[in-house]
């Protein structure tokens, strides 16, 4: 080929990936007010330039998209996830942890708009390797954070349920907690997990000192660490050795001043309250009207459906023997949510999805009504989904619509500020620019 013609070629192919929208309200993530009749041009993934249409000067030979009456807003990330653990109502994660599971686990989170996510803690080698190949180019599936494997006590929650046997540490010493720490950071993880949950009572709990432990040498890698809470006790002695985020809601009892305060002081979010997966111990107890909802049909084998919808799974769920209590769970967690927001505590949006029965996808949408149920407005709860979701992991480069991020944003025909539901309503999803919806 002549050097004209291949040079001629190279300039289209460049001139391609420049891609000007036009006419939508935009949602940049940031809280403010939303901008009608905007525009924004991403070159080769990442946002170059943001305004209103009427400025709008579109570079020689970029394509124009017309979004007119579309709202536009940041992905949603998703700071809860467990990726790849399960298959249909099965868990397994060892056994279900291969290439190909996670890239379609991490294709359903996008095609629901849930363009990152976080793992927590139940990943395998694989996923480092995975993360490290999106983060060289440009993802066209959610993106993966990942805090590698997490850590629980010896003989503690989870390493004892089925499907999660050997996948954490399980931790006896402070000498275990400090070598085996030293083995996740050598992998650069995004956070470090522990489990601190005895179920009620019935399992022993990884031990304050241990868990200290881990803080502490996580810290001198420059690792933050989260945790699996159930008990206000559990959060304040967590808090006050230096815990970054609670990766669940207190949910034994309601916050009170003294955690409040503990929080703001040490910078501790409540990086994820799972609403969602609290709603979900007891809401597939009886005929759940998710179940005949067509965005959350779309992604569910009909099998899987009809297991879902069958008196006896209904009967296995109802058998749990605290069923009576979880309703209450939820109740607490989403007092203890607001609460904790109207103080001025960071927080963002997490589910818990993966596991048998906790959607992915679905459960991010699901997660958003019960944050509005919980007395926040969508345009926290959006905020809390992107911008706040970005900040706590570092991620300088997403979670709002501006200048020199990743054009990683979804396209809605409703507004989502009127009505956190319109979040479904989704016409396509980007990731680093690629249409991936």
């Amino acid at each position: 080929m002549k050097p004209a013609i291949l040079l001629g070629l190279l300039c289209f192919a460049l001139q391609a990936e420049t891609v000007a929208y036009k006419g939508f309200t935009l949602i940049d993530g940031a809280g403010g007010a939303p901008l009608s009749g905007a525009a924004m041009i991403v070159e080769n993934g990442r946002i170059t330039w943001v305004g209103s249409t009427a400025q709008l000067k579109v570079p020689q030979g970029a394509a124009v998209n017309d979004l007119a009456g579309k709202f536009v807003m940041p992905g949603i990330i998703n700071l809860h996830g467990h990726v790849s653990v399960t298959e249909g109502l099965v868990q397994d994660t060892k056994r279900f942890y291969t290439r190909e599971n996670v890239e379609k686990n991490l294709a359903l989170y996008a095609s629901y708009g849930v363009t990152s996510v976080v793992s927590m803690g139940a990943d395998q080698p694989l996923g480092y390797t995975i993360r490290a190949e999106q983060r060289s180019g440009r993802p066209t599936v959610a993106r993966l954070f990942t805090a590698g494997r997490g850590f629980t006590v010896k003989g503690g929650y989870p390493g004892v349920v089925h499907g999660m046997e050997g996948v954490p540490f399980e931790i006896s010493s402070p000498e275990e907690a400090i070598r085996d720490v030293d083995e996740v950071a050598a992998h650069h993880p995004d956070l470090v997990k522990i489990w601190v949950d005895d179920h009620f009572g019935s399992l022993p709990k990884i031990p304050i000192r241990l868990s200290s432990a881990i803080i502490q040498e996580a810290h001198k890698h420059g690792l933050k660490v989260v945790a699996h809470v159930f008990y206000l006790q559990d959060a304040k002695e967590l808090i006050a050795a230096g815990l970054d985020g609670l990766a669940h809601s207190v949910r034994d009892k309601p916050v009170d001043d003294e955690l409040i305060a503990m929080m703001k002081k040490h910078g501790t979010w409540q990086m994820a309250a799972t609403l969602a997966r609290e709603a979900s111990m007891f809401a597939l107890a009886k005929p759940a009207a998710f179940l005949s909802d067509p965005f959350f049909t779309r992604a569910i084998p009909p099998d899987e459906l009809a297991t879902l919808r069958s008196p006896a799974y209904q009967k296995q769920i109802a058998a749990d023997p605290e069923i009576a209590e979880y309703p209450k769970f939820l109740d607490t967690a989403e007092k203890n949510l607001k609460r904790l927001a109207d103080a001025g505590v960071r927080y963002g949006l997490g589910t818990d999805s993966g596991p048998p029965a906790r959607f992915a996808g679905y459960f991010e949408h699901r997660e958003a009504e019960l944050m509005v149920q919980a007395g926040l407005t969508p345009n926290q709860i959006v905020t809390a989904a992107t911008k706040s979701g970005a900040e706590f992991l570092g991620a300088r480069d997403l979670g709002t619509i501006e200048k020199g991020k990743w054009a990683d944003f979804l396209v809605l025909t409703a507004n989502p500020l009127n009505d956190i539901r319109n979040t479904r309503s989704i016409e396509s999803v980007f990731i680093a620019g690629n249409k991936v919806r």
